[in-house]
């Protein structure tokens, strides 16, 4: 019976923040934070912002990722399954509504308006995330050093996002070693 409550409560969490959440996964990351760290308990903020590493390292969405990570950690692989099934449920649910009634909201001059301040909160979000996660992560001269040139690697779309994780991480690992701080 306990069990079921957990389970009912991952899904309500991750459904409530896939109901709320326009603009994707980062847009996510705040309301993820928030609700996992703060209101339930279940991480740490320096583990939340692991996961987010972790949840960006592989395919897919950072939100739907970090949601199953979460599921994963707490319930096992059945809860990884009810987190996925909660952040998305929303999203599915208005995709299939929207395209029921796409051609009327195409030409709606108030719709057309209300999502460019849409995007424009969104784009709020994320960078509110990327300043949280940037307090947590960079903590040296070295961590603004690799913060700064992944930043320019991907915008300027010289290397896959996924190597930069990995010229990342491989940075860190030689940095610390050089220090002595690793083995």
């Amino acid at each position: 019976m306990k069990e079921s409550r957990g389970f009912l409560r991952l899904f309500t969490v991750f459904f409530r923040i896939g109901l709320f959440t326009f603009g994707g996964g980062l847009a996510m990351l705040p309301l993820i934070e928030k609700e996992v760290v703060d209101v339930q308990g279940w991480a740490e903020r320096d583990e939340i912002l692991d996961i987010f590493a972790l949840a960006q390292s592989v395919p897919g969405a950072i939100g739907v990722n970090t949601a199953v990570f979460i599921g994963l950690r707490l319930h096992g692989f059945w809860g990884a399954v009810v987190a996925l099934l909660g952040v998305v449920t929303p999203s599915v649910a208005i995709i299939l509504i929207i395209a029921q009634l796409f051609s009327q909201f195409q030409s709606n001059l108030y719709v057309a308006r209300a999502f460019s301040g849409v995007k424009a909160a969104v784009l709020g979000l994320i960078a509110a995330a990327a300043l949280r996660a940037g307090r947590g992560a960079i903590v040296d001269r070295f961590g603004l050093l690799v913060a700064v040139v992944a930043l320019g690697l991907s915008i300027a779309g010289i290397i896959p996002v996924f190597w930069v994780i990995i010229l990342g991480g491989l940075a860190g690992i030689l940095y610390h070693r050089r220090r002595g701080d690793v083995r």
